[in-house]
């Protein structure tokens, strides 16, 4: 790439940075809902939707008018085409869209602290949940896929959940999408999800009483080895968690010992080539960034830290899964450009 291409990259890099913070705006504000649900308005009729300021909310139609995320006509009326509602507006929808630009924002409320901690080598402190709050990237995809396509695909697992009775233990489940979307898909069972953050157990807990499933599935903000129970586990999940662990063979080692005989761990990761590449492939691009703002900072600061990053290759799994006494370590072939599925055992 010559100078003036590289410049050009930049410059248009740039620019989406600006259109994502538009979007944590129009996410934020409610503009893509009022949108979505009232129809073609004007400035004024939108900033009267949502209670906002109609000069503020000008600019930001404008703004989306001239990112082509909005049409306006020659009244100024702007109108969301209904193929980019899924994208802006229906949070059920697999192609939602709008949840990574408030981790966006978060993330760069402290660039200048991770300037010092790239020189110190230690990790920064943690990011507060307030004002942008959790976003929920994967909500869609758990809710649509992990029990209605990804759990399927694996023969022993999906039999074992169907038979009924069958225990599940859901390792690092954040705001508990993915305990939630198992005990919808399989209602003979039973989920324990646990995590680290209150706040997100709090979350988990609510999250499961809205969705009807509070009676089978439970939250616990503690960690895996803390689990008392007499009975093991019929399936042992972790997933999009095991590279954000300080100390991943610990995590797996524990998993191991709450299987039940036959069971097995399912950790579903990032989906990085088998080696790495320069230039690389769009979607590892993107792990990477994350990786450099979130996922690698977090493990810092511990000279135990296995300090994975996102980029967690499939040798690495291998060799945390070997270190943990598993002896077969297996990738599932299930299609997904941004996941990778590994059925662990032994």
């Amino acid at each position: 790439m010559d100078s003036e291409a590289l410049a050009k990259q930049l410059f248009g890099d740039t620019t989406g940075t600006l259109r994502m913070y538009a979007v944590y705006l129009g996410e934020r504000l409610g503009y893509y809902r009022a949108l979505a649900d009232g129809g073609p308005t004007t400035p004024a009729g939108l900033a009267a939707r949502t209670g906002t300021n109609e000069r503020y909310t000008r600019e930001w139609l404008e703004h989306q008018a001239s990112c082509g995320l909005l049409t306006v006509d020659e009244e100024h009326v702007f109108t969301m085409p209904p193929e980019h509602i899924p994208v802006l507006a229906d949070p059920d929808h697999l192609l939602y869209g709008t949840q990574p630009s408030i981790d966006l924002v978060r993330v760069g409320r402290r660039l200048a602290d991770l300037v010092d901690v790239y020189r110190s080598g230690e990790a920064p402190a943690p990011i507060p949940w307030e004002p942008e709050g959790r976003a929920n990237p994967n909500r869609a995809q758990y809710l649509n896929l992990l029990g209605k396509q990804w759990l399927p695909a694996i023969p022993d697992v999906h039999t074992r959940l169907s038979e009924g009775g069958a225990r599940v233990a859901d390792i690092a489940c954040g705001l508990g999408w993915t305990s939630i979307a198992m005990a919808q898909a399989y209602p003979g069972i039973t989920v324990d999800g646990l995590d680290l953050d209150t706040k997100a157990i709090e979350v988990a807990t609510r999250n499961a009483e809205e969705s009807g499933v509070a009676d089978r599935v439970t939250f616990a903000a503690k960690n895996a080895a803390e689990l008392t129970s007499v009975e093991p586990y019929d399936a042992v999940f972790i997933i999009e968690a095991l590279h954000d662990m300080t100390n991943p063979v610990d995590a797996l080692r524990t998993a191991r010992e709450l299987l039940a005989p036959g069971a097995s761990l399912l950790v579903f990761d990032t989906n990085p080539g088998e080696e790495f590449t320069a230039p690389g492939p769009l979607v590892e691009q993107y792990e990477y960034g994350w990786s450099l703002v979130a996922c690698l900072p977090a493990t810092m600061g511990d000279p135990d830290s296995a300090m994975t990053g996102t980029v967690m290759r499939p040798a690495t799994v291998r060799r945390y899964a070997a270190e943990a006494g598993f002896d077969d370590v297996t990738i599932l072939p299930i299609e997904s450009e941004t996941w990778r599925f590994y059925q662990l055992r032994g």
